[in-house]
Parts: C-alpha cells; structure tokens; sequence
C-alpha cells in the first residue's frame, strides 16, 4: 500500500469511497473535481495495487498562515488500521511545507473516532458550528492544530522511535 498524489483518474475511486462515507450531505462529483484540479488544494489517495482504499485533501495558499483540512475517507475494510492517521500526517507534513502555521478543519459531532484521531495529533477543540451538516442537524465540531508545535513533537517522537 502506497500514498500517492491523487489525480483526475482516481475520481471514480474517490467518489465511490464518498458516497459510502457520508450518505446524507456527500459532495458531488463535480465539485470533487474541481477541488483535484485546483491549484490550492493538495489530494491524496491510499492506493492498495491499483484499488484505492482512501483519500485525504489540503487546501492552502502556499506561504498562508493557515491550512485547511477538507476531507478524509476510507473504505469501511480499511479504517481502524492506522492510515487515517497516515493520510492525515502526510497532509499535515505537506500543510508544513507549504509554510503554513495553523492547520484549521470541522469535523462531524457524531464521528467520535475521527475526533478521538484528530486530538491524539494535537488539535483542539475551538467551537461547534450548530446543526453544520445538514441534512442530518449534526453540530460541527471546529479544531485547531498549532502546526509548529506538531512538527516538533512528531519530530521528537521520530528520534525517539516513538512516531
């Protein structure tokens, strides 16, 4: 299994995961295209001998300040095995290059396992969007990751052997 760039060709694959993720406010087809081809949005998928397993994107203005972690899915087969969290730290390491600072994203009140990864990796809660994801009435829960802090923390840990 890899992590590779996402491209126009894995369209179908990530759309497929999407749909199966989030049944009730999915984004449209079109409108994941447009986020694979833009030129501030930095995609990923999990690629498993040619099947893709998930995917994960960024969106940055490199040399902002800040970062914005739009999406991470995975097939329901391959949760729980640690490449969420691989996604995640490659778009973080990435959102680090870019020079931004703050990693910013919204996360589903309802998802505790998604929230239980994101705090593990040092983001913290800054609010809740009321009844966010519609049309399901569920609270957004808005989280912060001083970026910085992160780098050095992962940094020490790969010292370490602890990563």
């Amino acid at each position: 299994m890899t992590i590779r760039a996402a491209t126009s060709a894995d369209l179908e694959a990530i759309m497929a995961i999407e749909n199966a993720s989030f049944p009730s406010d999915a984004w449209s087809s079109a409108s994941m295209a447009a986020e694979l081809s833009n030129e501030y949005s930095y995609y990923l998928v999990y690629d498993d001998a040619g099947a893709i397993v998930g995917y994960a994107g960024l969106r940055s203005i490199p040399g902002g300040s800040d970062a914005d972690i739009q999406t991470i899915a995975l097939d329901t087969a391959h949760r729980g095995k640690g490449r969420g969290r691989a996604l995640l730290r490659a778009l973080l390491a990435e959102a680090s290059a870019r020079r931004a600072r703050e990693v910013f994203l919204e996360v589903r009140a309802d998802n505790p396992a998604a929230e239980a990864l994101y705090v593990s990796e040092g983001f913290t809660e800054l609010g809740r969007r009321p009844r966010y994801y519609q049309p399901d009435d569920v609270d957004a829960i808005v989280m912060r990751l001083d970026l910085r802090r992160w780098v050095e923390r992962v940094g020490a840990c790969a010292e370490e052997g602890t990563a």
